[in-house]
């Protein structure tokens, strides 16, 4: 960790003073007021997010939580299930699928508490993970947004809890495949950060929603999660206007979760066209203006290169990568409000 990390104060913030008191804690001391807000948003991951539960309550001994369950309509059960097993949890029924962003953002305007953390429903808290990433958090002040390691149900790192953020050179080396060949590479992987275990204190640029806590006066500073954001990026926009106001985001390997997803993402073409639609907005939203053009000239390398190599080989790969190609035009153009 750099000594600007360490040494800088925070920027200040004005904390809201009209905020009603905090709601009882399940965790930690139970009933006392709650200090954190856990938020999971949840769609037709009925199992999965009883499993959240169960383990984010038994994992958490210090950190006074209160925890909510937003609903996206799931048709699971979802809802009644979890009503039924934790009846002390908060559950928010929504009849309409809000989606990630807008329903986070929901919770967290009506959060009283001085933290919030964001928790995906396909993660098991680890023991303690959350009461070493709150205190982390309070002694890092500066970092402003804060996350742990993530892990597969086997135990091997899942390194996507964390980011760096589209570079120039990043955006090259995907383009060319130089980050596909090169994975252990920080040269050739600078978002993935190369070969970096997550085992470390590290400054990074983007902490990934499924295990991102951050003040909720911060959140507030910055209005939440930018709507236009359909599908996936808001979390690095988050991070990265936080990082435009002095913060500076950190992992702290002391909080530890199993996080399923990641393992086959990127893999479908619908999957990889909203991708490709969110970088394409966080270019235009956090580059200078000049290096705009580059940034999607290399998108467009990437999905042309592809979309070539997999017409060689034919089967399944080729007619994914024919519908990526094929809306082009829709993803580069990416998010608008």
């Amino acid at each position: 960790m750099t000594s600007a990390f360490r040494n800088s104060p925070p920027p200040p913030i004005t904390p809201d003073q009209d905020k009603e008191a905090p709601p009882p804690a399940l965790t930690g001391q139970p009933g006392a007021p709650a200090e954190l807000t856990v938020i999971v948003v949840s769609y037709n991951t009925r199992e999965l997010t009883l499993t959240c539960l169960r383990t984010l309550l038994a994992a958490t001994h210090a950190a006074r939580a209160h925890v909510v369950v937003f609903d996206n309509a799931s048709s699971d059960g979802s809802a009644e299930a979890v009503a039924e097993a934790f009846p002390q949890v908060e559950l928010i029924a929504s009849p309409d699928n809000l989606g990630f962003a807008r329903a986070n953002n929901v919770v967290a305007s009506a959060a009283r508490t001085d933290w919030l953390l964001l928790l995906n429903p396909d993660t098991e808290v680890h023991d303690g993970a959350i009461d070493a990433l709150l205190a982390f958090s309070r002694e890092h002040p500066q970092a402003g947004i804060t996350g742990g390691r993530t892990v597969f149900p086997d135990g091997s790192l899942n390194i996507a809890s964390c980011w760096m953020r589209i570079t120039p050179w990043s955006a090259f080396c995907m383009a060319t495949g130089l980050t596909a060949m090169f994975r252990g590479s920080a040269a050739f992987n600078p978002e993935g950060m190369g070969s970096w275990a997550r085992d470390s204190v590290r400054e990074v640029d983007i902490v990934v929603g499924c295990f991102l806590m951050i003040p909720r006066a911060l959140w507030d500073k910055l209005g939440g999660f930018d709507l236009k954001y359909f599908m996936y990026g808001e979390e690095a926009d988050l991070c990265l206007r936080a990082r435009a106001l002095g913060y500076r985001p950190a992992i702290t390997p002391d909080a530890q979760i199993m996080h399923l997803v990641g393992a086959a993402s990127g893999k479908r073409a619908d999957k990889l066209r909203m991708v490709a639609k969110a970088r394409a907005t966080l270019i235009r939203d956090h580059w200078p203006r000049w290096q705009r053009p580059f940034g999607l000239a290399m998108m467009w390398l990437w999905a042309a290169l592809r979309r070539a190599a997999s017409g060689l080989r034919g089967g399944a790969a080729a007619e994914k990568w024919r519908s990526v190609w094929a809306t082009r035009r829709d993803w580069l153009g990416g998010y608008t409000q």
